[in-house]
């Protein structure tokens, strides 16, 4: 069986290098080949594109000695290099600074660009987490497609990580509006042998409980757009606000990534 390739959009910053680490540690518990991706921007020099790609290919290699990497430069921006390289990956992996990130912006275009149109999930690895080891993977669910995508993803890293789970329904109070049941959290949860995973049924903001129950998190995993989304929005203000306040890598499931 072949395995999809882990991709990660590398620029020489310390933002990727993180994200490097992780892609390289995925892609060997994946068992798939890693795929290390640089954007050449129109003027930009060959040669300094050719030693980013070079320095982070020894990077992955001191890090895991026998994986499979390739390594390419696409012309254009990252984020449509990256979307493109979506279409045949397990996950795209980013730093969340890099990539032509704004000076104080905690995630940039680039990444909320992957988030909205990316073909596969999206991992954003936060460069100043240090070495901090969570113990869990966290799940946002609302019963929306995405989420659905989200629960298997999360599921299945749990798994290959020997992480636990913690699965969270949080609705806005005040309205019944997608409003998401007890037992339909359980029986999707366990009907992907979630079993073990410890379910959190909560009243309020989404955003504001999920990052308030995953200070112990690993990953946390998110729909781009859940349920209670505005039409024409690629990426909620829940999955924006987690994505910059995390202190985990978030992994978001773009609407072209979800099932159904």
């Amino acid at each position: 069986m072949k395995h999809l390739p882990v991709v990660v959009g590398i620029d020489g910053s310390p933002a990727a290098d993180v994200a490097i680490k992780w892609g390289t540690q995925e892609a060997a518990a994946l068992r798939s080949p890693l795929h290390l991706v640089y954007a050449l921007a129109p003027g930009s020099a060959p040669a300094q594109a050719g030693e980013v790609v070079y320095k982070a290919v020894a990077q992955a290699r001191g890090l895991m000695p026998g994986i499979v990497i390739d390594s390419r430069i696409e012309s254009g921006s990252p984020s449509a290099a990256l979307v493109k390289a979506s279409g045949s990956a397990a996950v795209v992996v980013i730093g969340s600074r890099g990539l032509g990130v704004m000076i104080g912006a905690l995630v940039g275009a680039t990444g909320l660009d992957l988030a909205a149109n990316a073909r596969c999930p999206v991992v954003v690895v936060r460069p100043d987490l240090g070495s901090m080891a969570g113990v869990r993977v966290v799940i946002g669910y609302d019963g929306s497609p995405a989420s659905d995508t989200a629960l298997d993803f999360g599921l299945e890293h749990a798994r290959r990580h020997d992480l636990a789970v913690r699965v969270i329904a949080a609705e806005p109070a005040g309205t019944a509006l997608h409003r998401i049941s007890e037992n339909e959290l359980r029986e999707a949860v366990h009907a992907r042998g979630g079993h073990d995973a410890e379910l959190v049924h909560i009243t309020g903001h989404p955003a504001e409980h999920i990052l308030r129950l995953s200070s112990d998190a690993a990953l946390i995993v998110l729909g781009a757009r859940g349920r209670g989304g505005f039409a024409g929005m690629l990426i909620g203000s829940v999955s924006q606000t987690v994505l910059h306040h995390a202190d985990c890598p978030v992994a978001i499931i773009p609407a072209a990534a979800a099932g159904g």
